[in-house]
């Protein structure tokens, strides 16, 4: 029984806690999401947002603690987001470029080539992780305090003024308690799910995703938005590897595979979302409280955390059972996904 209350006493902490987690996974779904919707199955994400949030701390690191310091001035907060971001999803948008070449152009195997992508941006992102810190001074000296704060900040201000109405449930700190790029993540499943739903370029990337001949045949240029979907794609996901970076770790990095784990419940969260941005914000947030209860929850052994961790991917698992079974035409993925495309054999 006090178990169970202090469970219950916990849970505005483990929803905090949720929504920075859910909201790693929810950029790398939604880049996830605008490339299968136009057909091409990328399970490069883990990968990918290696190599944003190697990218946007290595840009970030070379500024505040080398380029300032050596010229001996503080580093302009604003030029550290945008280094941050900008590196974070070029780097990334190449990795998508990379991709879409060997698959588009070269028409390989897009899974083996997505799972080559997750190795090939896994191994370079612990690479130069390992180079940066020995260049810092040793395991764990890589440190962007700076730059992290700026991701991190929110107006204390707002948090303190609706805690104080609501008491225990502390609203202001599960609402307004976190960085910028939490509520860019929620601007951007709204925005893609417009792009897809409510637009001519929009309607006509999910036709290039559903049957790519027939787009083909209407006068669509299917190599062009299959490219722009994959390489935009990616670099959102990529913007993910960096808010791990930045806000979940706090401007460091660690080896442990932690952005790998994260990536997959990504590519898991678009199944799970039936393909459907909207629907990817709440099940973010699921995943994250799904993955983070047994934190919560005092006297569980050791093989039953782990059985905690595999939670998302069970749920996802019966989703998928679910929408089999349904066969709701609206929840199905799309039906070109993962086929190459012959022009010859239209």
């Amino acid at each position: 029984m006090s178990g169970i209350l202090g469970f219950i006493t916990s849970f505005p902490t483990l929803l905090h806690s949720a929504v920075i987690f859910g909201t790693v996974i929810m950029f790398g779904a939604m880049g996830e999401i605008l490339a299968e919707k136009a057909g091409n199955l990328n399970l490069g994400v883990p990968g990918i947002m290696y190599l944003g949030g190697i990218a946007g701390l290595i840009a970030t690191f070379m500024y505040e603690n080398v380029y300032c310091v050596n010229a001996g001035i503080e580093p302009n907060v604003a030029l550290c987001i945008v280094l941050g971001l900008v590196s974070a999803f070029a780097a990334a948008a190449l990795g998508g470029l990379i991709f879409s070449f060997l698959t588009i152009t070269l028409r390989t195997n897009q899974n083996v080539t997505g799972l080559t992508l997750t190795i090939f941006g896994s191994g370079i992102g612990n690479f130069f992780g390992g180079s940066l810190n020995k260049l810092a001074g040793g395991v764990g000296q890589v440190s962007v305090a700076v730059t992290s704060q700026a991701f991190r900040n929110y107006s204390y201000s707002l948090v303190n003024f609706f805690d104080g109405f609501t008491g225990r449930l502390r609203l202001g700190t599960l609402l307004f308690s976190y960085g910028f790029l939490t509520y860019v993540a929620l601007i951007l499943a709204v925005a893609i799910w417009y792009f897809l739903s409510k637009t001519r370029t929009g309607l006509s990337l999910r036709a290039v995703g559903e049957n790519t001949a027939t787009a083909d045949a209407a006068g669509i240029n299917v190599t062009k938005y299959k490219y722009l979907a994959t390489c935009i794609g990616a670099g959102i996901s990529g913007l993910g590897g960096t808010y791990y970076v930045m806000n979940y770790i706090k401007g460091t990095w660690e080896n442990q595979g932690t952005i790998e784990a994260l990536g997959w419940l990504a590519v898991a969260l678009v199944i799970f979302a039936t393909w459907k941005s909207l629907r990817a914000i709440w099940g973010s947030y699921l995943f994250g409280v799904l993955y983070w209860a047994y934190n919560y929850i005092p006297g569980l052994s050791r093989s039953t955390l782990e059985l905690f961790k595999m939670l998302p991917y069970v749920v996802t698992i019966i989703v998928l059972l679910m929408v089999s079974m349904r066969k709701k035409k609206e929840d199905q993925p799309p039906q070109s996904l993962g086929i190459p495309y012959f022009r010859e054999e239209r």
